[in-house]
């Protein structure tokens, strides 16, 4: 009878070992389960950036110190239409560059009455707007400029670096009195993600001109990409992990009387 048990108690704790040097039936399911919706979260979460936004390079300083020369910004896809005031935009006008995209901040829309300076301050239909996003002790304009009525369906657009930039105040002679069609808006800059600045600050000083607009999904992107992340490397990390746990037990288990 000392024989039989000792041939039953051998290869169960050869199974025991086994069992748990690979992890448990369950745990091996939650580990492919983590790294199944890590790889749909991270892979949908850059499908979706992908469909919504577009990097640009900033190859001037005219948005100097919100972006500055050669920084690279995501912009999201945006109508036109759905510009409002403050918004950082990315757009095409032949009369300003031709063939390539130029970035300046929408100061006024269709219908706004917009001129500088009263009080050293940029005015928007009889209100001054504070504008914190302009370089430290620089004035809203160098120089005066009568007050325009922006034609409808177009916007008033300048740089934040008001001293170089070459804005809707060099353009001011033009047909269009310096406006740009709400048409030729491509996208709306969301984010400087190069250097990691992060996103853009809210344009406070025209809220009482009327509601601004929302920032992109770009946050919700990010924690898509991150949770997926740490769900295909903690799902594959599983199976090393019990096997290694699962060899120190082995190892520190007293070998059963009468095994050999």
């Amino acid at each position: 009878m000392s024989g039989e048990s000792t041939t039953r108690t051998a290869p169960r704790t050869a199974g025991a070992g086994t069992a748990q040097a690979g992890g448990s039936r369950i745990g091996q399911r939650l580990s492919g389960l983590a790294v199944a919706l890590g790889l749909v979260l991270f892979l949908g979460g850059f499908v979706w950036g992908a469909l919504i936004y577009r990097p640009y390079t900033v190859p001037t300083s005219s948005m100097t110190p919100t972006i500055d020369v050669g920084d690279r910004v995501l912009a999201q896809r945006v109508d036109g239409s759905d510009v409002r005031r403050g918004d950082v935009v990315v757009f095409r006008d032949k009369t300003w560059v031709t063939n390539a995209n130029v970035v300046k901040r929408v100061v006024a829309v269709g219908g706004d009455t917009v001129s500088c300076c009263t009080n050293g301050k940029l005015t928007v239909n009889g209100k001054q707007i504070d504008e914190p996003y302009l370089p430290a002790g620089s004035l809203a304009e160098i120089q005066n400029f009568q007050s325009v009525t922006v034609p409808k369906g177009r916007l008033f657009l300048l740089g934040d670096e008001r001293q170089g930039s070459l804005d809707s105040t060099a353009h001011l002679t033009d047909a269009a009195k310096g406006t740009v069609s709400r048409g030729a808006v491509s996208a709306r800059v969301d984010a400087v993600v190069w250097p990691m600045n992060g996103m853009l600050k809210r344009p406070t000083g025209f809220e009482a001109l009327g509601a601004l607009s929302r920032p992109g999904p770009l946050r919700t992107i990010e924690l898509l990409v991150a949770a997926g992340g740490v769900l295909v490397l903690v799902g594959g990390a599983y199976g090393p992990i019990a096997k290694r746990l699962g060899r120190s037990r082995t190892h520190s288990t007293p070998e059963p009387a009468g095994a050999r």
